[in-house]
């Protein structure tokens, strides 16, 4: 055998073979076209995909495979175009099957030339590849969705980093909070939201870092507006890593929780309020319980005095109860300043014009500055007028002037003020009902307070005064008579800043008539009602003494007996 004809035999073994490969694969469609893309020899796996057996297709032009829609816009003989001018074409799209279903393919078309060089026809490598496909798809409908509740999201701004913390995406909340348009911020630094305090310290890079090594980074800060404004927000930022575990960036979720912190504060203020009105009426509740009582002792010790000194004619026996008089009286004040903040005092109450009251009682206010003092009143001429006591009003202002004038040893302005408030629902005064006011105001520029003393300021015995200097009472007694009078106190004050106690009285709407006084002369019978026996005892005693013929009850329905057996009662 010539070496030639070896040669031709080796050729047709090795071309047998390679025929009976690539018609037993049956992963692949891969079949020969001539060069009009008629087709010229067919594999298995171009069997199994599209349903033609050889003798069906052999013959045929492969643009039946393509759909109508590809075939009317020629992409059968544009393939067959590219693969002769570049040697290769590659695309993926629908195919059509011998029964009408489509699939997914991803197609190679390669150019086949002879020894010459010459043309001879394609090659063509089909794919089914729809189970990718619909993977793709349902993976790219997933990521659509996401993409558009994220941006549909407008309460929480929600955006991406880059590792170097870079802004790469910015939904629509973003921009609602921040108020940023998506091309202001896209590629510039995270670090723009913060206070130029927080960049300073470095928190931007620190809330990254610790975002990296821990997974996660959350906390609560201030941030900044596109405008300048600051909101309170709450800030989590997760780092973002790839199927190698390789950090590709952070997911940052920002929401804005400036109204939650204003509620939680105000909350915090109303619960002090609350602890504080609860403190101050269990102490009312104490200290009126025990003035009262101790107030009844001196009741005692009074009339017995007086009673003393009406009987005894010497000198010196006079001046010892003279002075034991003296000290009852100053406890009796005492005993009547702890009334007074108990709200236990009786009120002479008129309708009254406090502008016109603090003018005429002017020139005392005046008097109780020194020359280092200077005053500035500042009085509603249209003010409403107010049911109150006025003595006691007058003693209020004049208590609240006094402490001013302490407040400021080395001088400085009380200011007098009085203007008509309308308070609103949840207006934050006390327990006040929202309604028609007089606000009475009494500033001073002094040494203000701290929160712990301002706290006190109207607690019984509570001074910073030194020893001797103050009983502590003043203020408290301001607290009281206002509140009996449906009223409240509030305070304004800051250390170094001076202080402002502010008045509230309800207003009336029209002035009543002052009561005619009853003019009582001495009379020979007097009727005395008290269920203290002792306080009863002493009274009676004294009245006698008086040359009064005495009735006693000690107890209102005692009283009302005597009242309809009696009818020449001349005194209750």
């Amino acid at each position: 055998m010539s070496i030639n004809t070896q040669k031709a035999v080796v050729d047709s073994g090795s071309e047998q073979r390679f025929q009976m490969l690539v018609s037993g694969i049956s992963d692949y469609a891969i079949y020969m076209l001539d060069l009009d893309g008629y087709i010229s020899s067919w594999n298995v796996g171009a069997e199994r995909f599209k349903g033609y057996v050889a003798e069906e297709i052999i013959g045929q032009h492969f643009s039946c495979f393509y759909t109508a829609e590809d075939q009317a816009a020629g992409m059968p003989a544009n393939a067959l175009r590219a693969a002769h001018d570049k040697g290769k074409f590659e695309a993926e799209g629908w195919r059509v099957r011998k029964d009408g279903t489509r699939f997914w393919a991803h197609v190679v078309i390669d150019t086949i030339r002879d020894q010459s060089g010459n043309l001879v026809g394609y090659a063509k490598i089909t794919r089914d590849i729809t189970e990718r496909k619909l993977v793709q798809e349902a993976l790219a409908e997933s990521e659509q969705r996401f993409r558009m509740l994220v941006q549909g999201v407008t309460d929480y701004a929600i955006y991406m980093l880059s590792p170097d913390g870079e802004i790469t995406n910015w939904n629509a909340g973003a921009q609602r909070i921040k108020g940023y348009a998506l091309d202001e911020v896209v590629g510039t630094h995270f670090s723009r939201f913060y206070t130029p305090e927080d960049r300073a310290a470095g928190i931007p890079a620190q809330a990254l870092a610790t975002a990296a090594s821990t997974g996660r980074f959350e906390q609560e800060g201030w941030r900044v507006r596109k405008d300048g404004t600051s909101f309170m927000a709450h800030v989590a930022i997760d780092a973002i890593h790839d199927e190698a575990g390789r950090l590709v960036g952070f997911a940052k979720i920002t929401r804005d929780i400036t109204e939650k912190q204003k509620a939680a504060e105000a909350l915090e203020r109303a619960n002090a309020a609350l602890f504080q009105s609860q403190k101050m009426e269990a102490i009312g509740q104490l200290t009126g319980g025990v003035a009262h009582d101790f107030n009844n002792l001196l009741s005692v010790l009074a009339s017995g005095l007086d009673i003393l000194s009406m009987r005894l004619h010497g000198d010196k026996d006079v001046k010892l109860i003279e002075g034991m008089q003296r000290a009852v009286t100053r406890g009796a004040t005492l005993t009547q300043q702890l009334l007074s903040f108990a709200r236990r005092q009786p009120l002479k109450e008129l309708t009254e014009n406090v502008s016109k009251l603090i003018a005429n009682f002017e020139p005392v206010l005046r008097r109780a500055g020194n020359s280092s003092i200077a005053f500035k009143f500042m009085l509603a001429p249209a003010l409403r007028k107010v049911s109150i006591d006025a003595a006691r009003l007058e003693a209020a202002v004049l208590n609240l002037v006094v402490n001013a004038r302490d407040a400021m040893p080395h001088g400085g302005t009380v200011t007098l003020a009085t203007e008509n408030v309308e308070l609103a629902e949840h207006h934050g005064v006390g327990k006040l009902a929202a309604g028609a006011y007089v606000k009475i105001s009494v500033a001073d520029t002094g040494e203000g307070m701290t929160p712990d003393v301002a706290a006190r300021v109207f607690e019984p015995f509570f001074t910073t005064k030194e020893i001797g200097k103050g009983t502590g009472l003043g203020l408290s007694q301001v607290y009281g008579f206002i509140a009996q009078s449906g009223g409240e106190v509030t305070l304004d004050t800051e250390a170094g800043k001076g202080s402002q106690f502010n008045l509230y009285l309800p207003a009336v709407e029209e002035a009543d008539e002052e009561p005619a006084q009853d003019k009582h002369s001495a009379s020979d019978t007097v009727l005395i009602v008290e269920d203290e026996p002792d306080v009863l005892e002493i009274t009676s005693e004294l009245f006698r003494s008086l040359g009064y013929e005495v009735l006693s009850a000690g107890n209102g329905a005692d009283a009302l007996d005597i009242l309809k057996r009696s009818s020449d009662i001349d005194v209750l």
